[in-house]
């Protein structure tokens, strides 16, 4: 009779029970189906090669053949000819007894701090590791309440801790292999917070940043681990004053993981979360060191937007200076900043047509200057020059963007769908912009547009969108 490898675990009250027992009779007896004793044995040899080399920093599954290439190239013994593992057997009767002597080389490859896993292995070490990880989370709770009980009963009893030691111990290890089979395991990294979380050292939470990292070498969109990756870094920043060092690697982390896995939402908003712990000098230096890598992903929006949660973060620093002179003087260097940046992005819209990530980007961009620089100044300027000088500039600013539109809205005889797309990005920027602008200044710019002119060229790139024209043009 087979035996289920993961026992059904029931939760009563504050502790956990197994309730089958015919496997716990059987498996005290030593009588467990060997299909599973050796899946426990490949879980074992795994978590061996896990603890002997703690800084493997990249995980991968790789087809049996090429595993054991990988193997005997790398000088290990060699497997007996006759023996195959079996491609097309069922996997929980996977591993056969005519490999069991040779699986840790079928199963894993490691070198160069780099591990491999046999995809034929997987479901059979998965199942192994979450029966072990459920088993020992279970002893864990139970000794935990029980050591809990015990304290506020006056009840000192120094052996009850250590073995809560050792079942932390068991709960880490198991965990982490688990992990590594199934990333998104919500309750194996619930449990490493439990545990880190009671024992507050700061190597722990090392631990716990190489153990994400390892996740996302091969699961780079998985938010458990990014959360992870938080938790860690909040504890670790109340332990240390200084995270420039952290910051900098973080920040390098993302980008390698974000030129590796394209679109990857989660990863850059980890990196503007990181935003918050950053100083001023920092968040210049991000903004600076990231541009040569948004001008090579133009449509990753996420990188964009992370620009702009560095640019938020010195507005927000600019406003919070300390007296008058001081806050005028990093408004000046915010407004440097803000130029060079509307300049680059206008290479980079005339360069890659049709890009809307830069198109949203420019709008960020243009509406920031007006709520935060030009309207700022026209409403607490009392003097009429000044207030015509500020007009005026914001006029000559508009100009400079209809000369922008007029350059991206011609559209040639051989309509491309780029074209088409750049045309259409620029005339709706035009629109949010002038809707903008009306309800911060006095200025009228109906004359500088023909409603014609862009109506005609609005329904002719997007006639779909049409109604859309037509309010935005009656919001103008």
């Amino acid at each position: 009779m087979i035996i289920p490898l993961v026992p059904v675990i029931v939760l009563l009250g504050k502790s956990y029970e197994i309730a089958n027992c015919e496997f716990n009779t059987i498996r005290m007896s030593g009588e467990l189906h060997r299909t599973e004793e050796e899946a426990l044995d490949l879980l074992d040899q795994l978590e061996d090669i896990l603890e002997r080399d703690p800084l493997i920093d990249e995980v991968g599954y790789i087809h049996p053949s090429l595993l054991l290439a990988l193997n005997e190239e790398a000088g290990a013994t060699s497997l007996s000819s006759g023996i195959n593992i079996p491609q097309t057997a069922d996997v929980s009767h996977g591993l056969s007894e005519a490999n069991a002597a040779h699986n840790k080389n079928a199963a894993f490859w490691n070198r160069d701090h780099k591990l491999g896993i046999s995809t034929h292995y997987i479901l059979p070490l998965y199942n192994a590791a979450k029966y072990k990880f459920m088993i020992a989370l279970a002893k864990y709770r139970t000794s935990s309440d029980s050591y809990v009980k015990g304290k506020d009963d006056g009840d000192q009893d120094v052996p009850n801790s250590i073995i809560f030691s050792e079942t932390e111990r068991e709960v880490m290890r198991h965990s982490k292999a688990l992990l590594l089979l199934s990333s998104d395991f919500g309750t194996a990294w619930n449990s490493r917070k439990l545990i880190g979380s009671k024992k507050q050292h700061l190597p722990i939470f090392g631990d716990e940043l190489c153990l994400s990292t390892l996740v996302l070498s091969f699961a780079p969109k998985t938010e458990h681990a990014w959360s992870h990756r938080r938790w860690a870094i909040k504890i670790i920043a109340c332990k240390c004053a200084n995270l420039l060092e952290l910051l900098e690697k973080e920040s390098k982390l993302v980008e390698k993981i974000a030129e590796k896995s394209k679109m990857n939402y989660r990863a850059w908003n980890y990196r503007s979360w990181l935003v918050g712990y950053m100083s001023r000098l920092q968040v210049l230096h991000e903004l600076n060191n990231s541009r040569n890598w948004a001008g090579l992903h133009v449509s990753d929006s996420s990188c964009f937007h992370y620009r702009r949660r560095l640019i938020l973060r010195m507005l927000d620093d600019a406003r919070e200076g300390q007296d008058l002179v001081a806050r005028s003087a990093q408004f000046e260097s915010l407004y440097e900043v803000w130029k060079l940046e509307l300049d680059w992005n206008e290479i980079l819209i005339k360069k890659f047509i049709g890009r809307e990530a830069l198109w949203l980007h420019r709008r960020f961009l243009s509406i920031c200057w007006v709520e935060h620089f030009l309207a700022g100044h026209f409403k607490m300027s009392t003097n009429c020059d000044e207030k015509n000088s500020i007009e005026n500039h914001l006029s000559n600013f508009m100009d400079h963007e209809l000369c922008l539109l007029h350059y991206c809205s011609s559209i040639p005889q051989d309509e491309f769908e780029d074209v088409q797309a750049q045309a259409a990005h620029a005339a709706a920027y035009i629109l949010r912009l002038f809707k903008q602008i009306s309800g911060h200044s006095e200025i009228r710019l109906e004359e500088k547009l023909k409603d014609d002119d862009l109506r005609t060229l609005l329904n002719k790139v997007c006639p779909e969108k049409t109604k859309l024209w037509d309010s935005l043009l009656r919001l103008r």
